[in-house]
């Protein structure tokens, strides 16, 4: 068990991490690129401008987890612990990374660019993206209700497809509502 550690611009690029616990700690411009993180937990912790590109996270446990100002490239986050799933997004770059399944009531994404970002089927209830960049993120069978994307730009959302009773969106991206029927709309 690890409690309280702060590690800064440690590499761990290439590597397995090794399976532990971590409670309140903070990693600061540390490299997981490639790295193995499975089987691992963070609890309280936060990642303040990290780098993750094909890190794996079988079996990693994040309860209550901050990423800040960090880019997250092709994480498979489904693959992480379910169990007390909770993670919000600060100041981020996050692209081609898949949520597919996953409970994430009221998650908060702040000023984020979540890019080919996969919620296929996940829980948003709640959720905020307050000035997040969506394009070409995938909301399919997905649980918006409540959710507030108010702020949020280039998103395309098919209410057909997806739950959105008392969803919160502002002009002009409401347009992305309509994407699914091919409208010309001008403003």
């Amino acid at each position: 068990m690890h409690e309280g550690i702060h590690l800064e611009k440690v590499s761990f690029s290439g590597a397995t991490y090794p399976a532990s616990d971590h409670e309140e700690c903070e990693f600061d411009q540390c490299d997981f690129s490639s790295c193995d993180l499975s089987g691992s937990s963070f609890a309280d912790s936060m990642f303040i401008g990290c780098q993750f590109s094909m890190t794996s996270l079988k079996h990693t446990t994040f309860r209550n987890v901050t990423f800040k100002e960090c880019k997250i490239i092709g994480l498979h986050f489904e693959d992480c612990s379910k169990f007390l799933f909770t993670v919000q997004f600060d100041n981020c770059s996050i692209k081609l990374c898949s949520f597919v399944k996953l409970n994430m009531q009221s998650t908060r994404f702040s000023n984020s660019a979540l890019h080919e970002v996969d919620f296929t089927e996940t829980n948003l209830v709640g959720a905020f993206f307050e000035r997040c960049d969506l394009l070409g993120s995938i909301f399919d069978g997905s649980r918006l209700e409540k959710a507030d994307f108010r702020s949020a730009f280039n998103y395309s959302i098919d209410p057909e497809k997806n739950k959105l009773k008392k969803a919160k969106f502002a002009w002009p991206g409401i347009t992305g509502l309509l994407d699914a029927y091919g409208l010309d709309i001008e403003q």
